[in-house]
């Protein structure tokens, strides 16, 4: 049995290693246009499949529960010094298995079963965290939901009105900003003006935009808010996981119990090893240079579309985010993102603000930019892949005979690029 150790997946198991493969190759020959991921490092797959896979470290750093932390200690160190440098804050906890459990431990330290919160619906672009029904966030708490505007010159943009009349009429503990397919910068001043005037605490949940936040080219909520949660990877570009962040000691101390031992156990070594080397890789100044180019593809898909005949969720994009309205084509989100994973082009459906379709229908996509742009997709890439979004998309108005010619082509083409632009030679 000791050979086991010595020998990799393809030999041990080889059944696991096809699955394995196969995942490489779809992501070599599908352009990735999911708005929540991102292709990590080589580095950072290497550090989430090291040998600290192997430790359990329960507690923090200089108090664990176990022995033999000494080097998992240092790791942890490195990324808690690297993650607040990148965010410009004082305390940091990144033990957080996940955003939504992240979210969940700032509910813990800081709300009691029924207290009532203010959150981002989720027809209206908020996460399913944030007090969606079926969701332990709207099971647990009084979640009261605000939205975005249904009309004028300001549609489909954050009703901060709403927001304010809500908060007063409701008193919540906890305002919650932040979303997961809101396109536009949130103005982060406007809910603490908000939460000031009620006397609540105000968590940002930045997952979406960490990454742009990182690259400087989004404002920073640490600045305004009491706590923010987040994804590490999405637009940030680590491992799968999550992280807590405040300037405020009290509830910092209070997020450290909630965390653990009130949520979880020991933290997953193997990834705080990967988060420090991701967070290293955000701080060096080629992040800040992508991070602008993840910004300026979103802007030209967006264009595109938009000469195309589609309608885009707020008019347009600040960020990694293009909010597909499929309405003026007569199209469903659910035929749209199946259609469009089959020529190589992944997405997802999303519902767009007042949408008449259920969440398993939706009226719209949700594309982004970020981990095409990892690749090394340029402007005129994506200029080129909004043409065969669109191409594919009015074929299905098409006879048979014209949808079976397009999406060969747009097969062909999408080929084409993701030759051009190569990952992983070899991911494991």
């Amino acid at each position: 049995m000791f050979e086991l150790y010595n020998k990799g997946i393809k030999d041990t198991d080889p059944e696991v290693y096809a699955t394995l493969k196969s995942e490489l190759l779809r992501q070599q020959n599908q352009i990735e246009l999911i708005a929540s991921e991102n292709i990590a490092s080589l580095s950072t797959l290497n550090a989430q499949g090291s040998v600290m896979t192997n430790k359990y470290a329960e507690g923090y750093p200089g108090r664990r529960y176990y022995g033999g932390c000494e080097f998992v200690d240092q790791a942890e160190e490195i990324a808690l010094d690297r993650v607040k440098k990148l965010f410009n804050c004082k305390y940091a906890n990144l033990q957080p298995h996940s955003g939504a459990q992240a979210n969940q431990a700032v509910f813990l330290a800081l709300l009691q079963p029924n207290d009532t919160f203010l959150g981002m619906s989720l027809a209206s672009g908020g996460h399913l965290t944030h007090g969606a029904k079926p969701n332990i966030s709207g099971k647990w708490f009084n979640a009261i939901q605000y939205g975005v505007k249904k009309e004028g010159n300001d549609k489909d943009l954050i009703d901060y009105d709403e927001v304010e009349s809500l908060a007063i009429k409701h008193k919540p503990k906890i305002i919650i900003a932040g979303a997961s397919a809101y396109p536009r910068i949130i103005d982060w001043k406007k809910f603490r003006e908000i939460s000031d005037k009620v006397g609540a605490y105000l968590m940002v949940d930045m997952a979406h935009y960490s990454g742009l936040i990182a690259g400087k080219q989004y404002p920073n909520p640490v600045e305004y808010s009491d706590v923010v949660t987040s994804t590490t990877h999405k637009t940030l570009r680590g491992a799968r996981s999550a992280m807590i962040l405040t300037n405020n000691e009290e509830i910092y101390k209070k997020i450290n119990s909630a965390v653990f031992p009130g949520l979880q156990g020991g933290p997953l070594m193997h990834v705080m090893a990967a988060k420090a080397v991701s967070f290293g890789e955000a701080l060096d100044p080629a992040f800040e240079e992508y991070i602008k180019k993840v910004i300026s593809n979103a802007k030209h898909l967006s264009e595109i579309l938009v000469k195309r005949g589609f309608r885009i969720v707020t008019g347009g994009t600040d960020s990694h985010i293009v909010w597909l309205d499929l309405t003026p084509k007569k199209l469903t989100g659910d035929k749209a993102e199946k259609i469009l994973e089959d020529v190589g082009i992944a997405c997802n459906k999303n519902a767009i603000p007042y949408d008449p379709h259920p969440p398993k229908i939706t009226s719209g996509l949700r594309f982004g930019t970020a981990a095409a742009t990892s690749r090394g997709f340029n402007e005129s890439d994506f200029e080129l892949v909004g043409e065969m979004i669109s191409d594919i998309l009015d074929s299905l108005n098409s006879d048979e005979e014209e949808m079976k010619k397009v999406s060969q082509i747009t097969k062909n083409k999408i080929q084409e690029m993701c030759n051009k632009y190569p990952i992983y030679n070899e991911a494991f």
